[in-house]
C-alpha cells in the first residue's frame, strides 16, 4: 500500500501498485466521495479489505479513468454501468469505446484557431463590445482561454469569417447572433432526422442488442467513418439547390416591388394582401422566415400562370373544334 509519504505516481514502476482511497482520488482526479458513490452503484469493483483499510489497485484507477472519459462524452452513469457490466461479463468493451471515440471525434476537417481581442476588434472594425463578445461566447463561436482575458479559442474559423463578412456588408452583430441561433436550431433538426434515418436502416442491425458485442461495435464504428461525410455533402447539395431556386425568386420579387421606367407612376407594382396567420406560419416552417415573401409571390405567380394556361386552352377548344381536329 502506498505509504503516507508516497504518492501514487511513485508506484508506477511496480507490477501491482496499491492505493489508499485518498491516493486513488489523487491519481484519478476524482474525489473520495465520488469513488465511494461509484462503489455503491456498482461502477467500481469492491476493493480488497486488509485489516481496517481498503486496498485499491491499478484496475480501479483504470476503471475510474474509463468512467471519466465516458462521462465527458455525455454518457449517463446508468448507461456506463451497462457497458462496464458487459465488460466484466467478458463481452468486451474495446469495440464500444472505439465506437464512442469515432462518434465523439471531429465531424469536419476544419481546425480550431485562436484570436486575440485586438485581432477581433480589427476584424470587426473596433465594434464588438463586451455584450457582443459575451453573446459570441454563449453561442460557442468563441471560447475563453483560462488565464488569458485577451485571447479566445475559435472552434470554427469559417463560422467566424462568415460573421466578419456579414458585418462588413452592414448586418448588425445582434442580427447575426439571432440568425445563428435560428439557423442552429434548424440544422440540429436536420442532424436529428439524418441520425434517425441512418439508425433505422443502417445501425439497428449492429446496436439493437445492448450493449453490442465487440465485433458489432467495431463494424458500427467503421460505418460511422464511411457515412460521416454524407451528412455534410447532402446538406451542401440541397442548400445549393435551394439557394439557387429561392435566390432567383427573391430577386424577382425584390425587382417587382419597383415601378418599371415606362409604367405610369400612379400604377403601383405591388399591393398589400392579408393572409391568415396559420398560412403564414405553415409557409415559414416550410421555407424559413426570410423566404416567406418570395415563396408567396412565387406561388401566386405560378397559380396565375396556371389559370392563364387553363383559360387559353379553354378558349381554344370552342364547341365543335375538338371534332374538327379529331
Amino acid at each position: 500500500m502506498t505509504g503516507p509519504g508516497q504518492s501514487a505516481p511513485a508506484q508506477a514502476g511496480r507490477a501491482a501498485a496499491e492505493y489508499r482511497i485518498e491516493d486513488l482520488a489523487h491519481a484519478s482526479g476524482a474525489t473520495v466521495r465520488t469513488i465511494r458513490a461509484y462503489q455503491d452503484r456498482g461502477l467500481l469493483p469492491t476493493p480488497e479489505r486488509r485489516g481496517r483499510a481498503n486496498v485499491y489497485r491499478d484496475s480501479h484507477l483504470a476503471r475510474l479513468r474509463q468512467i471519466a472519459d465516458l462521462l465527458d462524452r455525455g454518457y449517463t452513469l446508468a448507461s456506463i454501468k451497462e457497458l462496464l457490466d458487459a465488460w466484466d461479463a467478458g463481452r468486451g468493451l474495446g469495440g464500444v469505446l472505439g465506437l464512442v471515440a469515432e462518434v465523439h471525434g471531429p465531424w469536419t476537417d476544419e481546425r480550431a484557431g485562436r484570436i486575440t481581442r485586438a485581432e477581433l476588434n480589427a476584424r470587426f472594425g473596433d465594434s464588438p463590445d463586451e455584450e457582443a463578445v459575451a453573446e459570441a461566447v454563449d453561442l460557442g463561436v468563441l471560447e475563453r482561454v483560462p488565464g488569458r482575458d485577451d485571447e479566445f479559442l475559435v472552434p470554427s474559423p469559417q463560422e467566424l469569417a462568415v460573421a466578419v463578412e456579414l458585418h462588413a456588408a452592414g448586418v448588425p452583430l445582434s442580427a447575426i447572433s439571432v440568425h445563428l441561433r435560428e439557423l442552429r436550431g434548424q440544422v440540429e433538426e436536420i442532424a436529428v432526422r439524418f441520425l434517425e434515418f441512418t439508425d433505422e436502416y443502417v445501425f439497428a442491425r449492429y446496436l439493437d442488442h445492448h450493449p453490442p458485442t465487440d465485433a458489432d461495435a467495431a463494424e458500427a464504428a467503421a460505418m460511422v467513418r464511411r457515412l460521416r461525410p454524407l451528412a455534410q455533402q447532402t446538406v451542401e447539395a440541397e442548400l445549393a439547390r435551394a439557394m439557387r431556386t429561392f435566390a432567383t425568386l427573391h430577386l424577382r420579387h425584390r425587382l417587382s416591388t419597383h415601378t418599371l421606367p415606362d409604367s405610369p407612376a400612379s400604377t403601383p407594382r405591388t399591393a398589400q394582401v392579408a393572409l391568415p396567420r396559420e398560412t403564414i406560419n405553415r409557409v415559414r416552417r416550410l421555407v424559413g422566415t426570410e423566404n416567406v415573401s418570395a415563396f408567396i409571390a412565387a406561388a401566386s405567380e405560378r397559380e396565375a400562370q396556371s389559370r392563364t394556361m387553363d383559360s387559353l386552352v379553354s378558349s381554344s377548344c370552342e364547341p365543335g373544334q375538338l371534332d374538327q381536329t379529331s
